[in-house]
């Protein structure tokens, strides 16, 4: 374990019955830093989540806590709290009682626990709505509360539970902002839970992205993105074509890939010779043009103006599937644009094709 290491999941399992909901899960999540747990529903990520709190117990593995074993201490023993996605405000109490509800445990002064409930709903932008009732509060207010509840006992991890879903487009994007900046202020370890690729992508240090209870990948969102380790991250994590392709030879780092219908290229890759390849190419990494050399040529098939994109299927002869193309519309391209029927040509920056493994 790095000495960076805050909170650290070491070869964590867990059974419910004969489903195996997390299976042999390592991570190690830093001080201070923003972690993201990612997947489908059923993945796993809220079970990991429940027992990083303490609400279930790991099968095998163990959890510390800077260094402290705390796999089977329940969860007021842990320097941890939890927002879950219903907020699980009290109907019957006001903000600021909501608020303090977990500070009367404490026994604190009066004077105390009013200033700390006081700043608290200072942090989260309500200051003055302490007598308000819970039932006067919107879904954001409501999602506020529910983190000032959980961060005015100053706990070193906070545990968030997909705490934006039950928002509105619009307000969960505005709250993404403000809980992403709420973080950076408190500096304390969040641990979020989303099943949301662009809320994981646009909040978060790191992320772990799950599948099937298994970690698949840990990495910045740069990297999740531009550097997938398998077909399923790459599939996760927004659009993503997909070329079969065999390693032919190699000469030094590079190897030469014959991919079928999108000819033959060099392509930086540890794959042998004879190896037989899976080719991932993002959507907008594509330019489409009437006529270009080195380039891939195609049909387009369908046409979408979606404001400040476009997006286009391209039958590509000798591929199975057509190929995505997404452009932005800027400039002379906005005006240009491709109709189904247009032939167009295909190129890519080197460096845009990224080799998997076949599964």
């Amino acid at each position: 374990m790095s000495d960076e290491t805050y909170l650290n999941i070491d070869h964590v399992t867990k059974r419910f019955g004969k489903v195996l909901a997390v299976n042999d899960a390592q991570i190690a999540i830093r001080r201070g830093e923003f972690f993201s747990l990612l997947g489908p529903s059923g993945c796993g990520k809220t079970t990991l989540l429940r027992m990083i709190a303490g609400f279930e117990f790991p099968d095998a593995g163990e959890i510390y806590f800077e260094g402290m074993r705390m796999t089977d201490e329940p969860p007021h023993m842990r320097p941890s709290n939890m927002v879950f996605q219903s907020y699980a405000i009290f109907p019957h109490l006001n903000v600021f009682n909501n608020i303090a509800y977990g500070l009367r445990r404490e026994r604190l002064a009066r004077a105390e626990l009013q200033r700390r409930v006081e700043d608290a709903l200072v942090m989260i932008k309500l200051d003055g709505f302490g007598p308000r009732g819970a039932n006067e509060l919107s879904g954001g207010q409501r999602q506020r509360v529910a983190l000032a509840r959980a961060l005015v006992r100053r706990p070193k991890v906070l545990l968030l539970d997909e705490p934006l879903g039950a928002l509105d487009r619009r307000l969960r994007e505005a709250m993404q902002i403000e809980l992403r900046a709420l973080q950076k202020s408190v500096g304390i370890t969040f641990v979020f839970v989303t099943h949301d690729q662009e809320e994981a992508l646009s909040m978060s240090d790191r992320i772990a992205v799950m599948s099937a209870g298994q970690v698949l990948q840990i990495a910045s969102p740069r990297e999740l993105y531009e550097a997938p380790n398998c077909r399923e991250v790459a599939d996760f994590i927004g659009q993503m074509n997909f070329f079969d392709g065999k390693v032919t030879g190699r000469d030094g780092g590079m190897a030469r890939i014959d991919a079928g219908a999108l000819g033959m290229m060099e392509i930086e890759t540890g794959a042998s010779t004879g190896a037989s390849v899976l080719l991932a190419l993002r959507p907008e990494k594509i330019a489409l043009s009437a006529a270009a050399t080195n380039s891939v040529k195609g049909t387009v098939m369908a046409a979408a103006y979606l404001g400040e994109r476009s997006h286009y299927n391209i039958d590509v002869p000798g591929l199975n599937e057509p190929v995505s193309v997404a452009t932005q519309n800027v400039g002379k391209i906005a005006s240009q644009g491709h109709e189904p029927g247009d032939t167009v040509h295909m190129t890519w920056p080197p460096g845009a094709l990224v080799v998997l493994p076949r599964d």
